[in-house]
């Protein structure tokens, strides 16, 4: 496993990281998790990234009594802050009041008195940007988080907050990004580095179809992700003939390289020196092996070429706002 500086952090993150989104929430058995998150360990896998809203706080209870076992130094922990945590309207978003009591509440389902990376899951254009930049201050300032990041920001809202308080502010973006889905590369990447905010990437694997295992015009394999009513929430952002068709051309150029789908789809988010950690999740305890050795594999100027031409113009890459983003900013 190799690791990469996270952003102006002095975080050495694992190229491969383990996410929790839709299989540590509830979609998989405890026995499960904890099988993949040992596994994770033995991978060389050090970057655990979840969020209070997984489950509403399943996925960090199950987390904190597994990691919980392991000292505190041997792991780097993150997780998020934005969407609803009960059917209270208020106990969602970022005002300063509920940024407050979330991370109090992370802190306690995680078993730990600090997380490594405070994130904010989406902008909130309801709060005074001011007040959201300050009270995420706050959590650091008191040591409950050691540095801070977001998810799918748009480049306005970000520069916005850099404005405020500097480019020390952040030191991670947390975009959705793979072969599929390229639209960060437009803006967001170039915008984040100029001010040493590394990507953190979710669904690098496109929630598995990367891995080639969905065929156009045939029915999904059981125990796959998209055949759980649980797991398969955002399958409309990657699912569809023309992507899967797509996806079944890359699967000989992978052969002709000796590596699998999933090595080749990570070793292409990986080929971007501004992605720190590709997050992956995983069911077994294989698959996070598999994982792993994507890590430190390098593609060659022809694969790559030969990559975009099997794609042709499926891949999204205009600035395209994430799923329950919303534009705009509010000031005080």
């Amino acid at each position: 496993m190799r690791y990469r500086k996270l952003g102006s952090s002095d975080l050495e993150v694992s190229e491969i990281s383990l996410g929790s989104w839709l299989t540590y929430s509830g979609g998989i058995e405890a026995d499960a998790t904890r099988a993949c998150t040992e596994a994770a360990f033995d991978a060389g896998i050090n970057f655990f990234d979840t969020a209070n809203a997984y489950g509403q706080g399943a996925a960090e209870t199950a987390w904190g009594e597994i990691l919980s076992a392991r000292p505190r130094d041997t792991y780097i922990l993150a997780t998020k802050v934005y969407f609803p945590m009960s059917d209270d309207p208020a106990d969602r978003g970022l005002a300063p009041a509920q940024i407050s009591k979330q991370i109090d509440a992370s802190l306690t389902r995680l078993r730990t008195d600090h997380v490594d990376l405070y994130q904010a899951h989406r902008f909130d254009p309801s709060v005074p940007i001011e007040d959201t930049v300050e009270a995420f201050q706050k959590v650091v300032e008191q040591g409950k988080a050691r540095y801070l990041g977001f998810s799918e920001w748009t480049p306005e809202q970000i520069q916005a907050a850099i404005d405020i308080a500097g480019p020390g502010l952040f030191v991670s973006s947390q975009p959705q990004y793979s072969m599929l889905w390229q639209a960060p590369e437009a803006e967001v990447f170039g915008l984040s580095a100029a001010h040493d905010i590394s990507q953190i990437v979710w669904s690098p694997l496109a929630q598995g179809v990367l891995t080639g295992k969905y065929k156009p015009g045939q029915p999904v394999p059981e125990g796959s992700r998209f055949a759980s009513e649980d797991m398969a929430v955002s399958q409309d952002l990657v699912y569809n003939d023309a992507i899967l068709e797509a996806v079944q051309r890359l699967v000989p150029l992978a052969e002709e390289a000796g590596m699998s789908m999933p090595t080749l789809a990570l070793a292409w988010v990986l080929r971007r020196g501004e992605v720190a950690s590709a997050i992956t999740g995983a069911s077994r305890p294989e698959q996070v092996h598999a994982n792993a050795a994507a890590s430190g594999v390098e593609l060659s100027d022809d694969l790559l070429t030969a990559v975009d031409q099997a794609l042709g113009d499926v891949p999204v890459t205009e600035p395209t706002l994430a799923p329950a983003a919303q534009p705009g900013i509010k000031h005080r």
